[in-house]
């Protein structure tokens, strides 16, 4: 390994976000190599790294691989002992890597970290994805501590903390790169949304550890590049979280969970098209769909590590739910 960390960022015709955020990657990220990988841009963002920021190193794709295979086949290129994979539309702040690393180092259980993540328009309040560390439910509904669907808490210090969570957010997730390859990286089928939480389960059920620590914060813009209130990220939510849970639940408690959640899928369906229009209600349909296509390589993609517990966090509120 060349170097101890590599900051990482994806990117797809974002140039007013390389313009707005990076100059503060660089500022705070000391002696971390800060790579760009892009994903086929049609706009000038290479033009303009390349005239601003010659020092960054820019990794290109030969297409637009989406969030998942875009990192997957950019970071074959980058050599580090840990990947930072920062979005585009975030702002880091002094001594927001420190912590992370001293974390790794003090346990070698854990493979990924996630800092604090805080609102970018409300510096006061959590961000969306990620918050406080994320979760996951019995019935595999993904929320965070600081976040409860689109309950957004203020930051008040509680969560200040060094703790094992479930799953780190994509928006900031650091890991170490040995653990990334010898799990194969992100699913490619889910292209954006959930990829990240679909590791992490894989790793936890390896006997790996996830970890969250306040010590670090960075703000986030959020819906960067799909709004939270887009009907492709409807779809893209519904289809990869049942995928997720074919992949990595334990039998038999996969079997009924799935079909419980298909029915409530219905219903959410039946919501979001009355509250958000009929795209998002077609999102759903097309979603399930979707997954009874991609199942036959979900069932492949199975491994042996569904093991019986599967909520490995103490911090789930939810485990006593349904069990």
């Amino acid at each position: 390994m060349s170097e101890k960390l590599a900051v990482v960022i994806l990117n797809w015709n974002g140039k007013s976000w390389l313009e707005k955020f990076l100059p503060s990657v660089i500022r705070f990220s000391g002696k971390a190599d800060i790579y760009i990988i892009d994903n086929l841009s049609t706009d000038d963002s290479i033009a303009y790294l390349e005239m601003q920021f010659p020092a960054v190193k820019i990794i290109r794709n030969d297409k637009n691989y989406g969030f998942a295979g875009g990192y997957n086949e950019g970071l074959k290129k980058v050599k580090a002992e840990y990947y930072c994979l920062l979005n585009s539309d975030v702002e880091v702040t002094e001594n927001w890597i420190e912590p992370v690393l001293e974390l790794f180092e003090k346990n070698p259980q854990i493979s990924a970290i996630q800092p604090k993540i805080l609102s970018f328009h409300n510096k006061e309040q959590f961000e969306f994805a990620g918050a406080g560390g994320g979760l996951i439910d019995n019935l595999g509904y993904p929320y965070c501590r600081g976040r409860v669907f689109d309950d957004l808490e203020e930051d008040k210090g509680q969560y200040d903390d060094e703790a094992e969570i479930f799953w780190a957010s994509g928006c900031c997730f650091f890991i170490r790169s040995k653990d990334f390859w010898d799990h194969k990286g992100f699913d490619e089928r889910f292209f954006a949304h959930q990829e990240e939480i679909d590791l992490c389960w894989r790793l936890i059920n390896s006997g790996r550890k996830i970890y969250y620590t306040g010590k670090s914060k960075i703000y986030h813009v959020g819906g960067g590049t799909l709004n939270k209130q887009s009907a492709q990220k409807t779809y893209l939510n519904i289809r990869n979280n049942l995928s997720m849970m074919v992949k990595n639940l334990p039998f038999p408690k996969l079997v009924w969970l799935i079909f419980f959640r298909l029915c409530l899928d219905g219903v959410a369906g039946i919501y979001f098209g009355l509250k958000n229009g009929f795209p998002h209600l077609w999102a759903v349909v097309r979603a399930h769909f979707g997954f009874y296509a991609q199942l036959p390589g979900t069932l492949k993609l199975r491994g042996k590590n569904q093991i019986k517990n599967y909520y490995q966090s103490k911090y789930l509120i939810f485990k006593h739910f349904l069990g």
